[in-house]
């Protein structure tokens, strides 16, 4: 046996050991506005291990933006369970899932969510500030995060300033800058370029493979999920195949994937 696969394997029997990350169980999610009822999510049933680098995609409306929010606490089930590290979502109030996703998640959108008027350092600092990090502490975490993600000579300036690549990159420093246990992304790459997209999902794939992150990637893009290690297909509220994604990661080929 190789020094690799004896490697994968003592990995593999030490998160086997510990809660799954994410846990969903009979999962429904009702939109209800009395004129309109919308059934999002129908008895989703779903598992995420520590270290998983997992895309879920699907067609507009198949419910998958729905999963992400209701597996992160952003909002709440209609029916069923949804446990993150063994902690069930549904026994915390409003305020404890605001403060658990505080300190245990870290997110990125397709439209960055920077506030125009701070430099990079101060945009990532902010999730510690707020909740009240001595700011000293919080700079020099925010530069260590910053630097993580090659920013660092960024520091000072504000997202006008920068690249789209480069503001998906601070988006992903201040997703990192609380420590998270797992970090979902929804649609990372919908508003970069080709170059900039490749950028950034090889930074995810060297952060999930380094920090063993847990990532959750909503995308519609086959080459997003590509750099994934399992891909989940969703349909009309329902996951309809949940496979591990066989292609080897080339970093050779990988910004050649995205420029066909």
């Amino acid at each position: 046996m190789s020094v690799e696969t004896t490697k994968r394997h003592t990995t593999e029997a030490g998160q086997s050991n510990k809660p799954a990350a994410i846990e969903a169980n009979g999962v429904h999610k009702v939109y209800d506005t009395g004129a309109v009822r919308v059934h999002a999510l129908r008895g989703i049933n779903f598992e995420v291990k520590p270290g998983e680098m997992v895309a879920v995609m699907g067609a507009s409306g198949s419910g998958k933006t729905t999963l992400l929010n209701c597996l992160s606490g952003l909002d709440t089930v209609t029916e069923g369970v949804v446990k993150i590290n063994g902690t069930d979502l549904a026994d915390m109030t409003d305020n404890e899932r605001t403060d658990y996703r505080a300190s245990n998640m870290g997110f990125i959108f397709q439209t960055f969510n920077l506030l125009p008027v701070l430099s990079s350092v101060e945009n990532v600092e902010l999730p510690l500030v707020v909740s009240g990090v001595k700011p000293s502490d919080a700079r020099e975490k925010a530069l260590e995060m910053l630097d993580r993600v090659g920013l660092r000579d960024w520091a000072g300036h504000k997202p006008a300033e920068l690249s789209g690549g480069q503001r998906q990159r601070v988006t992903v420093a201040r997703s990192l800058v609380n420590e998270p246990a797992i970090i979902w992304a929804d649609e990372p790459t919908g508003s970069l370029d080709s170059e900039n997209a490749a950028e950034i999902m090889h930074l995810m794939r060297r952060l999930n493979e380094k920090n063993g992150l847990t990532f959750v990637i909503v995308t519609h893009d086959p080459r997003v999920a590509s750099v994934c290690r399992r891909l989940v297909r969703m349909s009309d509220g329902e996951i309809i195949s949940d496979e591990p994604v066989e292609s080897a990661f080339d970093e050779d080929g990988f910004a050649a994937q995205f420029a066909e």
